[in-house]
């Protein structure tokens, strides 16, 4: 089946509109239902299974989710057209950060305090309508880039079906021992009560400058004190020990003398008084002058112990290393003392080297940002930050400050209230991630990475120092932590289901209308102990949103509850994709899940996509003003052309530098030629109502022309690279090379020395050959590009065969699906090839003699390489000669040109040199060498040798040469006879007459069986135009009636210029 010539013209009368065919292609798609009937025809086939990384509805879809969505369907694409069963559902994350950022800032709710008095309940709603904003822009987005995914019955993280089966898995973790309460340094704002992640503190960098002291640390039966800075003086009263790096050295110092300057601020150094630093930073450091006591590694610290700053502030308890000097690798050189002053509830480096060390863990500052009760009675009960000036005074009143210095840095604020944020260790619950390392490090190394190096770098890095996941948020609205505990007896008990948490209740407890706060908060259990009847109240905690997302390969199910067989068919799944910064992020959480539930991986393949940029490297940000929208492309060049340029512009997982001008380019070199070699196909189809099904005019491929056969090889060994590309992840190599097949191979060759073929009126073998060729060549062409640029391929497939190309088999074929590529003939490909590197090397020799490409050479000669004559006949018209032969022996052509060895014959004649010269350029090169070589020759009275001359092989007259080399066949020549006559003249100016003509009719979108009336002037200078060149013209361009003058021009005729002549035509 092709498509009719009344059908055609449907499409802009042949032209090729982007917009109106995508439109027109997905128009038909929704009535036929395709996507539908793709899954379905392949249904009992072998799965292949796809994870929708969920997005957030809550913000407008951009470029770089084109981007990601594209490489998700172009995957699932290839692999339904390779046999399998793709379903592909859609998922939407409906909780988490940014949602409630957009509500609070929609409603001005700046604080915890003003959450709850406004209402949890009504808050949350908001964040439920929050999370659907951009719905339908997401919806029109993936519709019109055409990705393909069901969207109707997606899995969504805010329902309960979802968030009962997070339940579960934690539950799983908590039976196992793997899940756990203790601390997790965040910032925190003590005016709102909230931790913020390190998006919200991202917005609120402000530069400030703040008081920072080097403190003097007394060693305990020592009469030295360790140094060590800080720049945030208000932890102090926390501190419990000092890290020093093992291998750093420090210097014992001794003050001899005040220093030189005048002192600025407080503190100060008695003479004599012992000070310990590292080396590197004495003269950083010090402002007195010392003398260096003793030199050691900071391992030799290790142990010694300190007096307390605030005796009273923090208890030891049973710990054996508080105020203890300990090894830490995180501690630099670069700047302090070479001394970490370590306050474990104030740092999250603090908190890590504490837990590991034994030191106490407990606060000096209340949630309040306050200094609590006990710690010191100048402190007590006073905001943190209004406390640094006094500390200072404390440290300088009891000997303990060195000095202070005003520092300027960059610091996190409140985006909310401006105030600076504290960090701080909030209670958490975990997952006890470090007690599966092995394992979640071995599941790693079982995915495919695309690139390799992600999984090997960004995540076996991350893996191989992997930390406890602190999972809870002290948020509203998020999956609730399921953990209550026993307010009589303190168990702790974890619900994996709905069932269990109503089994569970109260009786005064009410049925929570979903499983969110506060309905869930409400919900008080007995609790199971035996000996206890005491009530449990659920941790008033949200789960970290990227737990949400780590469930997806099973809560969209909502397994175990139901669904077993859909999520034993599809887990682990096939293939994810989303962008690199996912590393740590939804990669690294489906990981933690399934490592810990199922002791398993999840996936099997992955792809981490690089970010998108813009035209010059930059980021996309508003305020630079460049980012794209990706409707400004679907409007204009189409989103076929977007998607195959991202896909070609490089490695899906290297940076893209997205630039509107290449988008513009791909259209017009890949889509306008890919449509206008249909275009000729059709359009000829239609004028010999060709039928590609009737099997009465069908030519078997080896009974086509060499033309043929070579282009059908060619498409099948683009094909198989093409596919092996694919199975690489190298979309972009296979993208390039089917580009430059379609342009260079099919359009500027095959179609261009097709086209006479195509123009005889009667039904031929060679006609009806290269019809059904160019036919199988397009459908190939097709269902190679359909994943990657689905509208065009789906539109030229369909016209071709009437069937949708997503509804096709994979060209390659499959342990699945057969392959129906053409025979490859790689002897055949390889004569093509240098064939056209001689029609190359003829067009630069014509450059070479400035002779123009469609004035004909009466001869040409091919001198070595494979036989061709085969080609003879097209390479003949290549060249524009008019007869093309091969010749052994390229000394025919040549003749010899003796040169003067100017260093040779300088040092022999010296004075006499321009005489020899000049009777050098008089004889006869060849009669001259011949002398030479039987000893006779003499110039000026010199004999002459061979190393006095350069013998040169040069063209004889009238004749042009080039040469070229390829691998295996050794050097090619062509020779050229570039004479001219009044015949080749004639010739070569109805040549340029014709094509004129032909680029007029192609202006005005004439039809190829239009006639036309032609008018044809002259001038007087013109070469003579023989009367077989006339009618050559007329028949060419379909000329009837035809007229030929030499007289005045019509002042509407077309002009140009040839060789200094004026010539002119009109047509109508």
């Amino acid at each position: 089946m092709v498509e009719t010539k009344s059908a055609n013209k449907a499409q802009g009368n042949g032209a090729y509109d982007p917009v109106d065919l995508e439109l027109s292609v997905a128009k038909r798609w929704k009535e036929d239902d395709t996507f539908a009937k793709s899954v379905q025809n392949r249904q009992g086939s072998k799965p292949f299974t796809f994870l929708e990384g969920p997005p957030t509805a809550n913000g407008k879809p951009g470029i770089h989710h084109v981007l990601s969505r594209l490489y998700k369907d172009l995957v699932c694409r290839w692999k339904t057209m390779e046999g399998h069963l793709v379903e592909r559902k859609g998922g939407w994350d409906t909780h988490g950060l940014p949602v409630e950022i957009e509500v609070q800032k929609k409603l001005n709710l700046m604080s915890n305090e003003e959450i709850e008095a406004y209402g949890m309940e009504a808050f949350n709603e908001k964040c439920k309508e929050s999370v659907w904003t951009y719905e339908e822009a997401w919806r029109e987005m993936t519709e019109r880039m055409a990705f393909w995914v069901d969207m109707d019955d997606p899995y969504v993280t805010l329902h309960d079906e979802y968030i009962e089966s997070a339940w579960w898995s934690l539950k799983q973790m908590h039976d196992k021992g793997l899940l756990f309460r203790g601390h997790k340094v965040l910032p925190y704002c003590p005016q709102t009560g909230t931790s913020y992640s390190t998006h919200e503190v991202s917005l609120g960098y402000k530069e400030v400058a703040e008081p920072a002291v080097y403190v003097k640390f007394k060693l305990v039966d020592d009469d030295a004190s360790i140094l060590a800075w800080t720049t945030t003086p208000w932890t102090l009263p926390g501190n419990v020990g000092l890290a020093v790096g093992p291998d750093v050295v420090y210097c014992r110092v001794r003050v001899t003398a005040t220093p030189s300057g005048n002192w600025e601020g407080r503190g100060g150094s008695e003479i004599g008084e012992e000070l310990i630093l590292s080396k590197d930073l004495l003269s950083d450091v010090l402002r007195h002058k010392v003398e260096i006591v003793d030199e050691f590694l900071g391992l030799e610290l290790v142990g010694k112990a300190y007096h307390p700053l605030f005796p009273d502030a923090i208890d030891r308890g049973d710990s054996d290393t508080a105020w203890t000097v300990v090894p830490a690798d995180f501690v630099t050189t670069t700047d302090g003392t070479g001394v970490v002053h370590t306050a474990v509830m104030y740092g999250e480096e603090d908190y890590a080297l504490g837990m590991e060390v034994g030191f106490p863990a407990q606060h000096t500052v209340g949630m309040d940002g306050k200094f609590i009760a006990g710690t010191h009675k100048l402190l007590d009960g006073r905001y943190v930050k209004d406390c640094d000036s006094d500390i200072i005074d404390f440290l300088q009143d009891n000997g303990r400050l060195y000095r202070e210095h005003t520092y300027t840095h960059d610091y996190p604020h409140c985006w909310r209230t401006d105030h600076p944020l504290l960090y701080y260790a909030m209670d958490s619950w975990f997952v006890r991630m470090t007690a599966v390392k092995e394992n979640i490090i071995k599941y790693n190394s079982e995915v495919e990475w695309a690139p390799e190096w992600t999984g090997t770098g960004r995540v076996g890095e991350w893996l191989n120092n992997i930390k406890d996941w602190a999972i809870s948020r002290e948020r509203y609205w998020g999956t609730p932590i399921p953990v209550w505990i026993c307010q009589d007896c303190g168990k702790e008990h974890c619900v994996g289901s709905i069932e269990e948490m109503t089994s569970m209740k109260t009786k005064d407890s009410p049925v929570p209308k979903e499983l969110h706060r506060p309905y869930v908060d409400d919900v008080k259990l007995s609790c199971p102990s035996d000996s206890c009847n005491g009530e449990m109240i659920r941790e008033p905690y949200v789960m970290d949103c990227w737990f949400d997302s780590g469930c997806a390969s099973f809560a969209q199910w909502h397994y175990p509850f139901e669904n077993e067989d859909k999520f034993s068919g599809s887990f682990p799944v096939d293939y994810i994709c989303e962008a690199v910064d996912q590393t740590r992020g939804w990669f690294y959480s489906l990981l933690a899940v399934s490592t810990t539930v199922f002791d398993s991986t999840c996936y099997h393949r992955c792809l981490s996509l690089g970010h998108i940029l813009d035209s010059e490297g930059k980021k996309m940000s508003k305020s630079r003003g460049n980012v794209v929208n990706p409707w400004d492309h679907f409007n204009k060049e189409g989103s076929d052309a977007i998607r195959w340029y991202m896909t070609t512009q490089s490695a899906p997982w290297s940076p893209m530098n997205f630039d509107p001008n290449g988008v513009r380019e791909t259209y017009a070199k890949m889509f306008l030629t890919l449509w206008n070699v249909y275009r000729f196909h059709a359009d000829y189809a239609s004028l010999d109502d060709f039928d590609p099904n009737d099997k009465a005019s069908f030519i078997p491929v080896n009974q086509r022309s060499p033309l043929d056969r070579w282009i059908l090889s060619r498409v099948s060994s683009v094909a198989k690279d093409y596919h092996d590309q694919f199975v690489s992840w190298d979309f972009h190599k296979a993208g390039r090379d089917l580009e430059n097949f379609v342009i260079n191979d099919l359009s500027n060759w095959y179609v261009r020395r097709s086209r006479r073929r195509l123009w005889e009126e009667s039904d031929s073998k060679d006609k009806q050959g290269c019809q059904h060729t160019l036919h199988e060549v397009l459908s190939i062409v097709s269902r190679l590009m359909a994943p990657v640029s689905p509208f065009i391929s789906d539109r030229i497939h369909n016209d071709l065969t009437g069937i949708s190309v997503h509804l096709a088999d994979w060209p390659v074929g499959s342990d699945i699906v057969k392959g129906d590529l053409p025979p490859q003939d790689l002897e055949l490909e390889q004569q093509m090839s240098v064939a056209r590197s001689l029609a190359e090397t003829g067009r630069k020799i014509r450059v070479d003699v400035n002779r123009r490409q469609r004035l004909p050479c009466r001869s040409g000669w091919i001198v070595g390489g494979p036989e061709l004559s085969d080609f003879h006949d097209i390479l003949a018209e290549e060249l524009n000669v008019e007869s093309l032969t091969t010749e052994p022996d390229l000394d025919r052509f040549q003749r010899i040109e003796l040169a003067p060895n100017h260093k040779a014959l300088g040092a022999k004649c010296r004075a006499d040199l321009p005489k020899v010269l000049k009777e050098l350029a008089e004889f006869d090169s060849e009669a001259f060498l011949s002398d030479v070589k039987s000893g006779s020759a003499k110039l000026a009275g010199y004999k002459i040798d061979e190393e006095d001359i350069e013998i040169r092989r040069v063209e004889k007259q009238g004749f042009a040469a080039m040469t070229f080399s390829v691998e295996e066949l050794g050097d090619i020549s062509l020779v050229l006879d570039v004479s001219v006559d009044d015949d080749l003249l004639s010739k070569g100016l109805a040549r340029e007459i014709t094509r004129r003509i032909q680029s007029k009719r192609k202006d005005l979108d004439m039809d190829v069986e239009d006639t036309i009336d032609l008018r044809v002037w002259l001038a007087a200078s013109s070469p003579k135009l023989n009367s077989s060149d006339w009618e050559y013209i007329k028949s060419e361009t379909r000329a009837n009636p035809a007229k030929l003058s030499y007289s005045k021009p019509s002042k509407n005729s077309d002009e140009f210029e040839l060789d200094g002549d004026k010539l002119h035509f009109s047509l109508k």
